[in-house]
């Protein structure tokens, strides 16, 4: 038996022990705990476990909520308390900036946090066809596996969503084409809920039928995608709404397509965009840059402030849709929108987006590779201030470095919001000041 006493959770929320001086990964153990476990991969300088008994266990173990933890890989951490697994989530920031960047934040901000069920307003289902498991699977897929998980219900899906599960895979075995649907995608707004059905064959019309028949029975909008993100097509209730989500201490509306992306958490979003805005300060007139802006989730609230704002995002269709947005909200005078790739932006062209100058203030929120050559490319006119929105405290910190021992600014503050409560997700928000 494989004795060991764990000593830290790394960022996958996963035990760390050390074994004769090497490294073992454990799955579903905590720190101070004593486990057994089984290694399902070596390599010469560490190994990946998973946890067969609890010897010893935590304090701040807590039973799972959901009877599929542990086989489901969409939550990693459901048995560790949720305010142990925020303050495991702030080492994870505070040690990437430290262990990458050789900075120390001068503030840690108070952790967000919000509802810990019943949150994820976004997901990626997959669709399988198992005779021998009952018929067609709707679900996450199993950890470490490419198999969907048997399950009937999710408890970080809103419940009404969790509760069609079952019911969206006796909706596929009941068409024409059940192995032909790989995927349905939940986008859930304030109003309405949409399902995006993955379809690899054309329905027949007695498919269609039965596709709008559930539309009406659950009140939810169905929308076809045969091929790439855009090819998504409104299919049942034809005039429904596109999804939409409100930012309410901004008074703003932003509609989304259901492939579009959002934040997945709309209640800390609603945190989230607060705080960014009460860090960055802004004032009415200032010149503001929104990078990375997508649909606008900064960009229209920097402009309900006062601030002349420009977004700069690298998708077309997100721009249009941007636009759309301050339209409808009012604010389309306030706000200049440009597409451009900002993974080669250049200094040049951060001066001609400030009208030949320098931008006052900027909010960056990059996908997960962040936002390097950005950060590079603001010298000496950078903005006085800088908020970081980030999904990776690893890319956070190196672009942090840059800011700070080449660009000369200061790490004043940071923290965590728990975007995804039970997953070992980090997401994050920073303040760098001149």
């Amino acid at each position: 038996m494989n004795i060991a006493t764990i000593e830290s959770l790394d960022h996958e929320g996963r035990g760390v022990a050390h074994v004769e001086g090497k490294a073992i990964f454990i799955e579903g153990a905590l720190p101070g705990e004593q486990v057994s476990y089984t290694s399902f991969r070596r390599k010469p300088s560490f190994e990946n476990a998973r946890a067969d008994a609890i010897l010893k266990a935590s304090s701040q173990r807590v039973t799972p909520h959901c009877p599929h933890f542990g086989v489901c890989g969409g939550c990693s951490m459901q048995h560790l308390d949720p305010v142990a697994q925020v303050a495991a989530k702030q080492r994870v920031l505070e040690d990437a900036f430290w262990h990458i960047a050789r900075i120390k934040p001068e503030t840690i901000l108070p952790p967000i946090i919000g509802p810990a069920w019943g949150y994820r307003r976004r997901a990626r289902l997959s669709v399988r066809k198992i005779d021998k498991k009952g018929g067609v699977l709707v679900g996450f897929r199993e950890k470490r596996s490419s198999y969907v998980a048997v399950m009937d219900s999710c408890a970080v899906l809103p419940a009404p969503i969790s509760a069609l599960l079952r019911k969206l895979g006796e909706l596929v075995g009941s068409l024409s084409i059940p192995d032909r649907v790989p995927q349905i995608e939940v986008a859930a707004g304030d109003t309405p809920t949409a399902l995006v059905l993955r379809i690899l064959e054309p329905l027949t019309g007695a498919d269609e039928g039965l596709v709008r028949a559930f539309a009406d029975l659950h009140g939810v909008v169905i929308y076809l995608q045969t091929g790439g993100p855009d090819t998504a097509t409104l299919f049942h209730p034809p005039d429904a709404l596109q999804p939409a989500y409100e930012l309410p201490d901004f008074g703003v509306t932003l509609r989304f397509r259901p492939t579009d992306f959002t934040q997945v958490n709309h209640d800390l979003n609603r945190v989230l965009v607060r705080r960014a805005l009460g860090l960055l300060d802004v004032r009415a007139g200032e010149r503001v840059a929104d990078m990375f802006c997508g649909l606008g989730n900064f960009t229209l609230p920097l402009a309900r402030s006062g601030a002349h704002v420009v977004g700069v995002e690298g998708s077309a269709p997100l721009i249009s849709r941007a636009k759309e947005n301050a339209a409808a909200n009012g604010l389309a005078e306030r706000i200049d929108y440009c597409v451009a790739n900002l993974f080669t932006v250049t200094p040049e062209q951060l001066t001609i987006w400030a009208g030949r100058g320098r931008f006052d203030k900027m909010l960056i929120d990059p996908p997960r590779e962040g936002a390097v050559e950005l950060v590079k490319s603001l010298g000496a006119n950078g903005p006085a201030r800088i908020v970081y929105v980030s999904c990776s405290p690893a890319t956070l910190a190196r672009d942090a470095a840059v800011l700070v021992h080449e660009q000369g600014y200061r790490l004043v503050a940071a923290g965590i919001a728990n975007m995804f409560p039970h997953t070992s997700h980090v997401e994050s928000i920073a303040l760098f000041q001149k």
